[in-house]
């Protein structure tokens, strides 16, 4: 690995930040545990990490990964299916992309509470030959139990009722004495693995959760370990990458440089949206954050203002974004080029970012390993479900203006959505970002579409967009948008769900009190709600017609 350092006018902050680092002696602060390099409390620091040296104890534990993959593919199995959300499933979707070419088993992720997305991983899947992993830290993830219970019945049914037959399609992942743990236990599930409770979620890729479905996908695991444990003894020099790429992120965040925007090379196509929620959650709280911004169309200069930091991770002999980036450099932005060899060097990138992000919370002055924003959201979607529960219906909001099959919902004077979404971007200045929250399925036509919003707010405003569909991204960027310094503006896209699916009170039975469609929308305005607490900006557009709508709104630009 290599990187690059072209920083213009940042190179003496950076510079002077690298020094205090080094005087300070951050790096060996941190390999000796020590929690005053981000605060005099220990509280969820000195049991957060574990993360430093799980690659070495995971080696010891190749073997029983390797025994579930052989044992599955000896008896068929082609498909897996993930159930879990943000540090849970986002790791094994950057190796489902990469490492495309499996062994036979394929890796598919499902991190949504919407219908659509439900029912069709329902509709291919061929239910005897694939194999449920059920991913969760705490055991209690709303979405991941939910989407348990949904398939578990599915899979019961298929076997008539028979528990040990149907237990033996599920496999889980969780912390020890997580309520996950019980339920394998009481569902007869086909193997457990009890993850280091040291490591908080955002930062358990190189653990059970990125590793177990990794190897059933094929990944060569001691490759990737060595390279990660070659990347942590580097990191330990007074000179290591690991150390530069901190001082970077921390150094420019605090001139105001604090859009990080990822470019990188298309075998590592998911490998920003893990970056995007390790950044987004250990930096985004007390009044400060970096933005990661990724899965951009790459602009040109004029597109861009002064707040952006741009790296580059170009593996190989790529040169797609060379010309581009150059480009950058010569109108004086700064970037950060990393260059690896391939993509096993990935282990090496997930823990050299991991101690980035560990050394910017430091620059920053915040606690990298907690997200005290986050529970908000659920707070405030548990309340839209209890009501729900005892009135039968979700809040209703009233609609501001409405044409053209769009309905808006906020505080908007306009007349028409399209003058709505007009006026809410007018009210930018220097420094605001806006980020786009999709409640609506997350397909290759909406993923475009959204892409074509960001490109043509970016190059009208110059203002950092961000795409998240919900309501995964609240497991990646809620903890930003409620604990950085406020100047988001959020647009949230709704849309009816028709063909809703019930989800069942508990599994192995018929009883549902509750629908995904009904979850998502009580997500979405937990969330809305969240965001207004905290004196964000806020509007909802409701299309009837997704795409169209999309695209009209896009027009109006």
């Amino acid at each position: 690995m290599k990187i690059h350092l072209q920083l213009g006018n940042y190179t003496a902050a950076y510079r002077e930040t690298l020094n205090a680092l080094k005087n300070q002696r951050v790096m060996q602060r941190i390999w000796n545990h020590d929690h005053t390099v981000w605060q005099d409390d220990p509280t969820e620091i000195t049991n957060r990490l574990g993360w430093l040296t799980i690659m070495d104890r995971m080696q010891d534990n190749i073997a029983h990964m390797l025994q579930l993959r052989n044992k599955l593919e000896s008896e068929g199995y082609t498909n897996v299916l993930l159930l879990g959300m943000g540090g849970s499933s986002l790791a094994p979707e950057v190796f489902s992309y990469a490492f495309d070419e499996s062994y036979g088993i394929d890796v598919d992720i499902l991190d949504s509470t919407d219908p659509a997305m439900v029912t069709g991983y329902d509709e291919v899947l061929n239910l005897e030959k694939t194999l449920f992993i059920v991913a969760t830290k705490s055991g209690g993830t709303a979405e991941t139990l939910s989407a348990f219970k949904y398939f578990y019945n599915r899979v019961l049914a298929h076997y008539d009722g028979d528990q040990g037959k149907a237990g033996q399609h599920f496999v889980g992942i969780t912390d020890p004495g997580s309520k996950l743990e019980d339920l394998s236990q009481r569902y007869q599930f086909r193997d457990l693995f009890l993850n280091d409770p040291n490591i908080g979620g955002r930062y358990s890729v190189l653990s059970y959760f990125g590793l177990v479905p990794a190897t059933l996908l094929g990944v060569d695991i001691p490759e990737l370990l060595e390279r990660a444990q070659a990347m942590a003894k580097e990191s330990q020099l007074d000179d290591s990458g690991a150390l530069h790429l901190g001082a970077v992120l921390g150094a420019l965040a605090k001139q105001g440089r604090d859009k990080l925007t990822i470019f990188n090379s298309l075998i590592l196509a998911n490998f920003g949206d893990w970056v995007e929620q390790l950044i987004a959650e250990s930096t985004g709280k007390n009044g400060t954050g970096i933005l990661p911004v990724v899965g951009e169309a790459i602009g040109t200069p004029a597109n861009y203002g002064d707040d952006r930091l741009f790296v580059y991770i170009r593996v190989g002999e790529d040169e797609t974004y060379d010309a581009p980036i150059q480009a950058l450099v010569n109108a004086g932005q700064p970037v950060v080029t990393i260059d690896i060899g391939g993509k096993y060097d990935l282990g090496g990138q997930f823990f050299l970012w991991e101690m980035a992000t560990a050394v910017a919370g430091h620059i920053l002055g915040i606690h990298p390993f907690n997200q005290p924003n986050v529970e908000s959201a659920k707070q405030s979607a548990r309340a839209k479900i209890d009501e729900y529960m005892k009135t039968g219906q979700l809040e209703s909001l009233p609609v501001a203006v409405q044409g053209d099959g769009i309905q808006v919902m906020g505080d908007t004077t306009a007349s028409s959505p399209k003058g709505a979404m007009k006026n809410f971007l007018a009210q930018g200045t220097n420094g605001s970002y806006v980020s786009v929250h999709a409640y609506i399925p997350m397909t290759e036509a909406s993923k475009a579409i959204l892409t074509d919003l960001q490109t043509k707010i970016r190059n009208t405003t110059k203002m950092a967009t961000t795409i998240g569909f919900g309501p995964r991204f609240l497991h990646s960027t809620g903890q930003l948008h409620k604990g950085d310094a406020g100047n988001g503006l959020f647009i949230q896209f709704t849309a009816d769900m028709p063909n809703d699916v019930d989800i069942p009170d508990e599994a192995g039975s018929d009883e549902s009190g509750m629908t995904f469609g009904t979850l998502k929308s009580a997500q979405a305005l937990g969330d809305r709600a969240a965001l207004l607490d905290v004196n964000r900006k806020v509007i909802r557009f409701h299309l009837s017609d997704v795409d169209n709508n999309l695209k009209a709104l896009i027009d109006s630009l």
